[in-house]
């Protein structure tokens, strides 16, 4: 039983002690955009029309 309790209470100290960060949580710093964000996106290849999948306009 003491060995139980001396588990828990070290758990307790443990749990209460934390990383030691006193005060309020802050969140880091927001970065400006940089260059890439404003970037323009890549142009997509152009797809070659071949004439087995083009559809066709003739008539019969």
């Amino acid at each position: 039983m003491h060995r139980t309790a001396l588990l828990l209470l070290c758990l307790v100290v443990a749990l209460l002690a934390g990383c030691g960060q006193k005060g309020p949580l802050v969140l880091p710093p927001t970065k400006p955009a940089t260059a890439s964000s404003t970037a323009k996106p890549p142009v997509p290849a152009p797809v070659p029309a071949t004439s087995s999948t083009a559809p066709t306009n003739e008539q019969h």
